[in-house]
Protein backbone atom coordinates (compact mmCIF):
# COMPACT_ATOMS: atom_id res chain seq x y z
CA UNK A 1 0.00 0.00 0.00
CA UNK A 2 2.66 2.33 0.95
CA UNK A 3 4.65 1.75 -2.06
CA UNK A 4 1.37 1.96 -4.42
CA UNK A 5 0.96 5.77 -2.62
CA UNK A 6 4.48 6.39 -3.32
CA UNK A 7 4.34 5.46 -6.91
CA UNK A 8 0.86 7.92 -7.09
CA UNK A 9 3.16 10.84 -5.65
CA UNK A 10 5.99 10.89 -7.73
CA UNK A 11 3.29 10.25 -10.65
CA UNK A 12 2.02 13.40 -10.03
CA UNK A 13 4.86 15.72 -9.20
CA UNK A 14 6.10 14.60 -12.40
CA UNK A 15 3.01 15.65 -14.16
CA UNK A 16 2.98 18.93 -12.88
CA UNK A 17 6.13 20.39 -14.40
CA UNK A 18 4.94 19.02 -17.31
CA UNK A 19 2.02 20.59 -17.26
CA UNK A 20 3.34 24.13 -16.21
CA UNK A 21 6.06 23.77 -19.16
CA UNK A 22 3.36 23.15 -21.47
CA UNK A 23 1.30 26.64 -19.71
CA UNK A 24 4.83 28.55 -20.49
CA UNK A 25 5.17 27.14 -24.07
CA UNK A 26 1.23 28.31 -24.26
CA UNK A 27 2.10 31.57 -23.26
CA UNK A 28 5.04 32.26 -25.44
CA UNK A 29 2.59 31.24 -28.54
CA UNK A 30 -0.16 33.20 -27.02
CA UNK A 31 2.16 36.18 -26.65
CA UNK A 32 3.67 36.25 -30.45
CA UNK A 33 0.61 34.99 -32.45
CA UNK A 34 -2.68 35.48 -30.33
CA UNK A 35 -2.04 38.98 -28.46
CA UNK A 36 -2.08 41.36 -31.09
CA UNK A 37 -6.42 40.56 -31.80
CA UNK A 38 -7.07 38.97 -28.53
CA UNK A 39 -7.02 39.71 -24.96
CA UNK A 40 -7.35 37.57 -21.41
CA UNK A 41 -9.69 39.52 -19.58
CA UNK A 42 -9.29 42.94 -21.00
CA UNK A 43 -12.12 43.11 -23.17
CA UNK A 44 -12.59 42.54 -27.13
CA UNK A 45 -9.82 43.58 -29.63
CA UNK A 46 -9.89 42.85 -32.89
CA UNK A 47 -11.33 39.63 -32.02
CA UNK A 48 -12.79 38.43 -28.87
CA UNK A 49 -11.70 38.60 -25.38
CA UNK A 50 -10.53 34.69 -24.60
CA UNK A 51 -11.15 34.66 -20.81
CA UNK A 52 -13.16 31.91 -19.80
CA UNK A 53 -13.38 30.56 -23.18
CA UNK A 54 -12.13 26.90 -22.29
CA UNK A 55 -15.40 27.13 -20.15
CA UNK A 56 -17.34 28.32 -23.31
CA UNK A 57 -16.49 26.40 -25.80
CA UNK A 58 -16.18 22.23 -26.28
CA UNK A 59 -12.63 21.12 -25.78
CA UNK A 60 -12.82 19.76 -29.15
CA UNK A 61 -14.57 22.13 -30.94
CA UNK A 62 -11.82 24.77 -29.35
CA UNK A 63 -8.59 22.68 -30.30
CA UNK A 64 -9.79 22.34 -34.28
CA UNK A 65 -10.65 26.20 -34.00
CA UNK A 66 -7.25 26.97 -32.93
CA UNK A 67 -5.48 25.12 -35.72
CA UNK A 68 -7.79 25.58 -39.19
CA UNK A 69 -9.83 28.17 -38.51
CA UNK A 70 -9.96 28.62 -41.94
CA UNK A 71 -11.57 25.20 -42.78
CA UNK A 72 -14.37 25.52 -40.27
CA UNK A 73 -15.40 28.70 -42.15
CA UNK A 74 -15.58 26.97 -45.20
CA UNK A 75 -17.37 24.50 -43.94
CA UNK A 76 -19.91 26.62 -42.50
CA UNK A 77 -19.70 26.09 -38.92
CA UNK A 78 -22.62 27.63 -37.34
CA UNK A 79 -20.40 29.41 -34.41
CA UNK A 80 -17.55 30.18 -36.47
CA UNK A 81 -20.00 32.20 -38.96
CA UNK A 82 -21.51 33.81 -36.01
CA UNK A 83 -18.39 35.23 -34.36
CA UNK A 84 -17.41 36.27 -38.29
CA UNK A 85 -20.57 38.39 -38.59
CA UNK A 86 -20.05 39.38 -34.34
CA UNK A 87 -16.19 40.73 -35.91
CA UNK A 88 -16.69 42.97 -38.29
CA UNK A 89 -16.36 40.20 -41.00
CA UNK A 90 -12.48 39.62 -40.16
CA UNK A 91 -11.59 36.39 -40.36
CA UNK A 92 -9.24 34.44 -37.86
CA UNK A 93 -6.26 33.30 -39.76
CA UNK A 94 -4.40 30.26 -40.09
CA UNK A 95 -1.47 30.14 -37.75
CA UNK A 96 -0.43 27.01 -38.69
CA UNK A 97 0.41 25.60 -35.42
CA UNK A 98 1.10 21.99 -34.65
CA UNK A 99 -1.20 20.06 -32.86
CA UNK A 100 0.89 20.36 -29.44
CA UNK A 101 1.13 23.88 -29.78
CA UNK A 102 -2.39 23.92 -30.24
CA UNK A 103 -3.00 22.04 -26.68
CA UNK A 104 -0.33 24.32 -25.25
CA UNK A 105 -2.23 27.34 -25.92
CA UNK A 106 -5.80 25.28 -24.46
CA UNK A 107 -3.49 24.90 -21.56
CA UNK A 108 -2.60 28.18 -21.01
CA UNK A 109 -6.02 29.52 -21.55
CA UNK A 110 -7.74 27.53 -19.03
CA UNK A 111 -4.46 27.71 -16.22
CA UNK A 112 -5.09 31.82 -16.67
CA UNK A 113 -8.59 31.24 -15.40
CA UNK A 114 -6.84 30.25 -11.91
CA UNK A 115 -4.23 32.59 -12.07
CA UNK A 116 -4.53 36.26 -10.89
CA UNK A 117 -2.95 38.87 -12.51
CA UNK A 118 0.60 39.48 -10.76
CA UNK A 119 0.89 42.98 -8.81
CA UNK A 120 3.67 44.84 -8.62
CA UNK A 121 3.82 46.02 -4.46
CA UNK A 122 6.22 49.08 -5.83
CA UNK A 123 5.52 49.81 -9.52
CA UNK A 124 7.36 51.78 -11.78
CA UNK A 125 5.96 54.09 -14.30
CA UNK A 126 7.97 55.53 -16.43
CA UNK A 127 6.35 59.11 -18.43
CA UNK A 128 7.20 59.54 -21.65
CA UNK A 129 6.60 62.99 -23.67
CA UNK A 130 4.20 61.66 -26.36
CA UNK A 131 3.06 64.37 -29.19
CA UNK A 132 -0.38 63.90 -30.51
CA UNK A 133 -1.37 62.13 -33.62
CA UNK A 134 -0.34 64.40 -36.37
CA UNK A 135 -2.25 62.86 -39.82
CA UNK A 136 0.45 64.80 -41.75
CA UNK A 137 3.51 63.27 -39.91
CA UNK A 138 1.30 60.26 -40.65
CA UNK A 139 1.16 60.36 -44.01
CA UNK A 140 4.53 61.48 -45.05
CA UNK A 141 5.89 58.01 -42.78
CA UNK A 142 3.51 56.06 -45.14
CA UNK A 143 4.46 57.65 -47.96
CA UNK A 144 8.62 57.61 -47.07
CA UNK A 145 8.97 60.94 -47.13
CA UNK A 146 10.02 60.60 -43.90
CA UNK A 147 12.08 57.45 -43.03
CA UNK A 148 10.98 55.03 -39.89
CA UNK A 149 13.63 55.06 -37.12
CA UNK A 150 14.35 51.50 -36.58
CA UNK A 151 14.52 51.60 -40.69
CA UNK A 152 11.58 49.84 -41.99
CA UNK A 153 10.21 50.30 -45.24
CA UNK A 154 7.37 52.69 -45.96
CA UNK A 155 4.23 51.53 -45.89
CA UNK A 156 3.33 52.76 -49.69
CA UNK A 157 5.85 49.79 -50.78
CA UNK A 158 2.53 47.14 -50.05
CA UNK A 159 -0.37 49.14 -49.15
CA UNK A 160 -2.55 51.88 -51.36
CA UNK A 161 -4.99 54.07 -49.45
CA UNK A 162 -7.18 57.15 -50.58
CA UNK A 163 -4.89 60.95 -50.65
CA UNK A 164 -1.29 59.40 -51.69
CA UNK A 165 -1.09 60.54 -55.00
CA UNK A 166 -2.43 59.70 -58.51
CA UNK A 167 -0.75 56.70 -58.94
CA UNK A 168 -1.82 55.45 -55.44
CA UNK A 169 0.73 52.68 -53.90
CA UNK A 170 1.57 49.02 -53.72
CA UNK A 171 -0.49 46.12 -54.16
CA UNK A 172 1.21 43.41 -51.61
CA UNK A 173 -1.02 43.99 -48.89
CA UNK A 174 -4.91 45.43 -49.07
CA UNK A 175 -6.03 49.12 -49.62
CA UNK A 176 -5.75 50.51 -46.32
CA UNK A 177 -8.77 53.91 -47.08
CA UNK A 178 -11.27 51.70 -44.43
CA UNK A 179 -8.62 50.08 -41.85
CA UNK A 180 -9.49 52.44 -38.83
CA UNK A 181 -13.14 52.15 -39.30
CA UNK A 182 -13.06 48.27 -39.85
CA UNK A 183 -10.44 47.42 -36.53
CA UNK A 184 -11.43 50.40 -34.90
CA UNK A 185 -9.14 52.29 -32.67
CA UNK A 186 -7.61 49.15 -30.29
CA UNK A 187 -7.27 46.72 -33.10
CA UNK A 188 -5.40 49.74 -35.03
CA UNK A 189 -2.67 50.19 -32.59
CA UNK A 190 -2.61 46.74 -31.65
CA UNK A 191 -1.77 46.16 -35.01
CA UNK A 192 1.01 48.98 -35.47
CA UNK A 193 2.48 48.03 -32.38
CA UNK A 194 2.99 44.25 -32.77
CA UNK A 195 2.61 43.56 -36.82
CA UNK A 196 1.20 40.68 -36.34
CA UNK A 197 0.66 39.19 -40.18
CA UNK A 198 2.41 37.04 -41.76
CA UNK A 199 3.89 39.83 -44.33
CA UNK A 200 4.82 42.25 -42.10
CA UNK A 201 6.03 40.05 -39.47
CA UNK A 202 9.62 39.29 -41.22
CA UNK A 203 9.80 43.01 -42.50
CA UNK A 204 8.99 44.64 -39.15
CA UNK A 205 10.03 42.06 -36.43
CA UNK A 206 13.64 43.40 -35.76
CA UNK A 207 12.58 47.12 -36.55
CA UNK A 208 9.17 47.65 -35.21
CA UNK A 209 7.58 50.74 -34.67
CA UNK A 210 8.42 53.41 -32.25
CA UNK A 211 4.96 54.63 -30.24
CA UNK A 212 5.28 57.57 -31.59
CA UNK A 213 4.78 56.85 -35.37
CA UNK A 214 2.05 54.47 -34.65
CA UNK A 215 0.38 57.38 -32.82
CA UNK A 216 0.94 59.42 -36.16
CA UNK A 217 0.09 56.73 -38.69
CA UNK A 218 -2.71 55.82 -36.19
CA UNK A 219 -4.63 59.31 -36.78
CA UNK A 220 -3.40 59.30 -40.71
CA UNK A 221 -5.39 55.83 -40.79
CA UNK A 222 -8.30 57.59 -39.49
CA UNK A 223 -8.84 60.51 -41.67
CA UNK A 224 -8.03 58.28 -45.07
CA UNK A 225 -11.92 57.86 -45.37
CA UNK A 226 -12.83 61.13 -45.71
CA UNK A 227 -9.05 62.37 -47.30
CA UNK A 228 -10.06 61.42 -50.78
CA UNK A 229 -8.08 62.22 -53.83
CA UNK A 230 -6.90 65.85 -53.79
CA UNK A 231 -7.66 68.03 -56.84
CA UNK A 232 -4.29 68.15 -57.63
CA UNK A 233 -4.18 64.37 -57.76
CA UNK A 234 -7.11 63.87 -59.88
CA UNK A 235 -5.72 66.24 -62.61
CA UNK A 236 -2.68 64.25 -62.26
CA UNK A 237 -4.39 60.91 -62.96
CA UNK A 238 -6.43 62.62 -65.81
CA UNK A 239 -3.18 64.35 -67.32
CA UNK A 240 -1.64 60.54 -67.29
CA UNK A 241 -4.62 59.27 -68.72
CA UNK A 242 -4.83 61.94 -71.35
CA UNK A 243 -1.04 61.31 -72.11
CA UNK A 244 -1.54 57.65 -72.45
CA UNK A 245 -4.39 57.57 -75.07
CA UNK A 246 -2.90 59.76 -77.25
CA UNK A 247 0.79 57.65 -77.26
CA UNK A 248 -1.78 54.54 -78.12
CA UNK A 249 -3.53 56.47 -80.94
CA UNK A 250 -0.08 57.34 -82.42
CA UNK A 251 1.31 53.68 -82.09
CA UNK A 252 -2.21 52.37 -83.55
CA UNK A 253 -1.72 55.55 -86.10
CA UNK A 254 1.79 54.31 -87.24
CA UNK A 255 1.00 50.03 -87.29
CA UNK A 256 -2.51 50.75 -89.19
CA UNK A 257 -0.78 53.03 -91.45
CA UNK A 258 1.77 50.64 -92.68
CA UNK A 259 -0.59 48.07 -92.86
CA UNK A 260 -2.90 50.25 -95.03
CA UNK A 261 -0.49 50.90 -97.64
CA UNK A 262 0.45 47.43 -97.78
CA UNK A 263 -3.29 47.05 -98.24
CA UNK A 264 -3.99 49.75 -100.60
CA UNK A 265 -0.87 49.36 -103.18
CA UNK A 266 -2.41 46.51 -104.75
CA UNK A 267 -5.72 48.07 -104.87
CA UNK A 268 -4.61 51.10 -106.48
CA UNK A 269 -2.70 49.11 -109.06
CA UNK A 270 -5.81 46.26 -109.80
CA UNK A 271 -8.03 49.92 -109.92
CA UNK A 272 -5.34 52.19 -112.22
CA UNK A 273 -5.10 48.60 -114.47
CA UNK A 274 -9.10 48.93 -114.86
CA UNK A 275 -8.80 52.55 -115.65
CA UNK A 276 -6.61 52.02 -118.27
CA UNK A 277 -8.12 49.50 -119.73
CA UNK A 278 -11.30 51.13 -119.94
CA UNK A 279 -9.73 53.87 -121.30
CA UNK A 280 -8.62 51.42 -123.99
CA UNK A 281 -11.13 49.89 -124.90
CA UNK A 282 -13.00 53.70 -125.19
CA UNK A 283 -10.27 54.58 -127.43
CA UNK A 284 -10.88 51.89 -129.66
CA UNK A 285 -14.49 52.06 -130.04
CA UNK A 286 -13.81 55.43 -131.11
CA UNK A 287 -10.88 54.63 -133.75
CA UNK A 288 -13.63 52.31 -134.93
CA UNK A 289 -16.38 54.21 -135.27
CA UNK A 290 -14.33 56.68 -137.14
CA UNK A 291 -13.38 54.02 -140.05
CA UNK A 292 -16.84 53.35 -140.39
CA UNK A 293 -17.71 56.71 -141.08
CA UNK A 294 -14.80 57.02 -142.96
CA UNK A 295 -16.40 54.57 -145.25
Amino acid sequence: MLLLAAFTLAWVFQLAPANAQTADEGKIIYDAKCASCHTIGGGVLVGPDLEGVTTRRESDWLMRWIAEPDVMLAEGDPIAGQMLADFNGIPMPNLALTDAEVASVVVYLDTSLDTPAAEDPTPVVVVVALQPGDPSVGKSLFEGTNRFDNGGPPCLACHSIAGIGALGGGALGPDLTGAYDKFGEDGIASILATTPFQTMSPIFGDRPLTEQEQIHLAEFLKLAPVSGRTAASVGQLALLAAGGAALLLLVTRIIWRRRLKEVRRPMVARSRERIEHSKHARNEQRNAASTMEGR
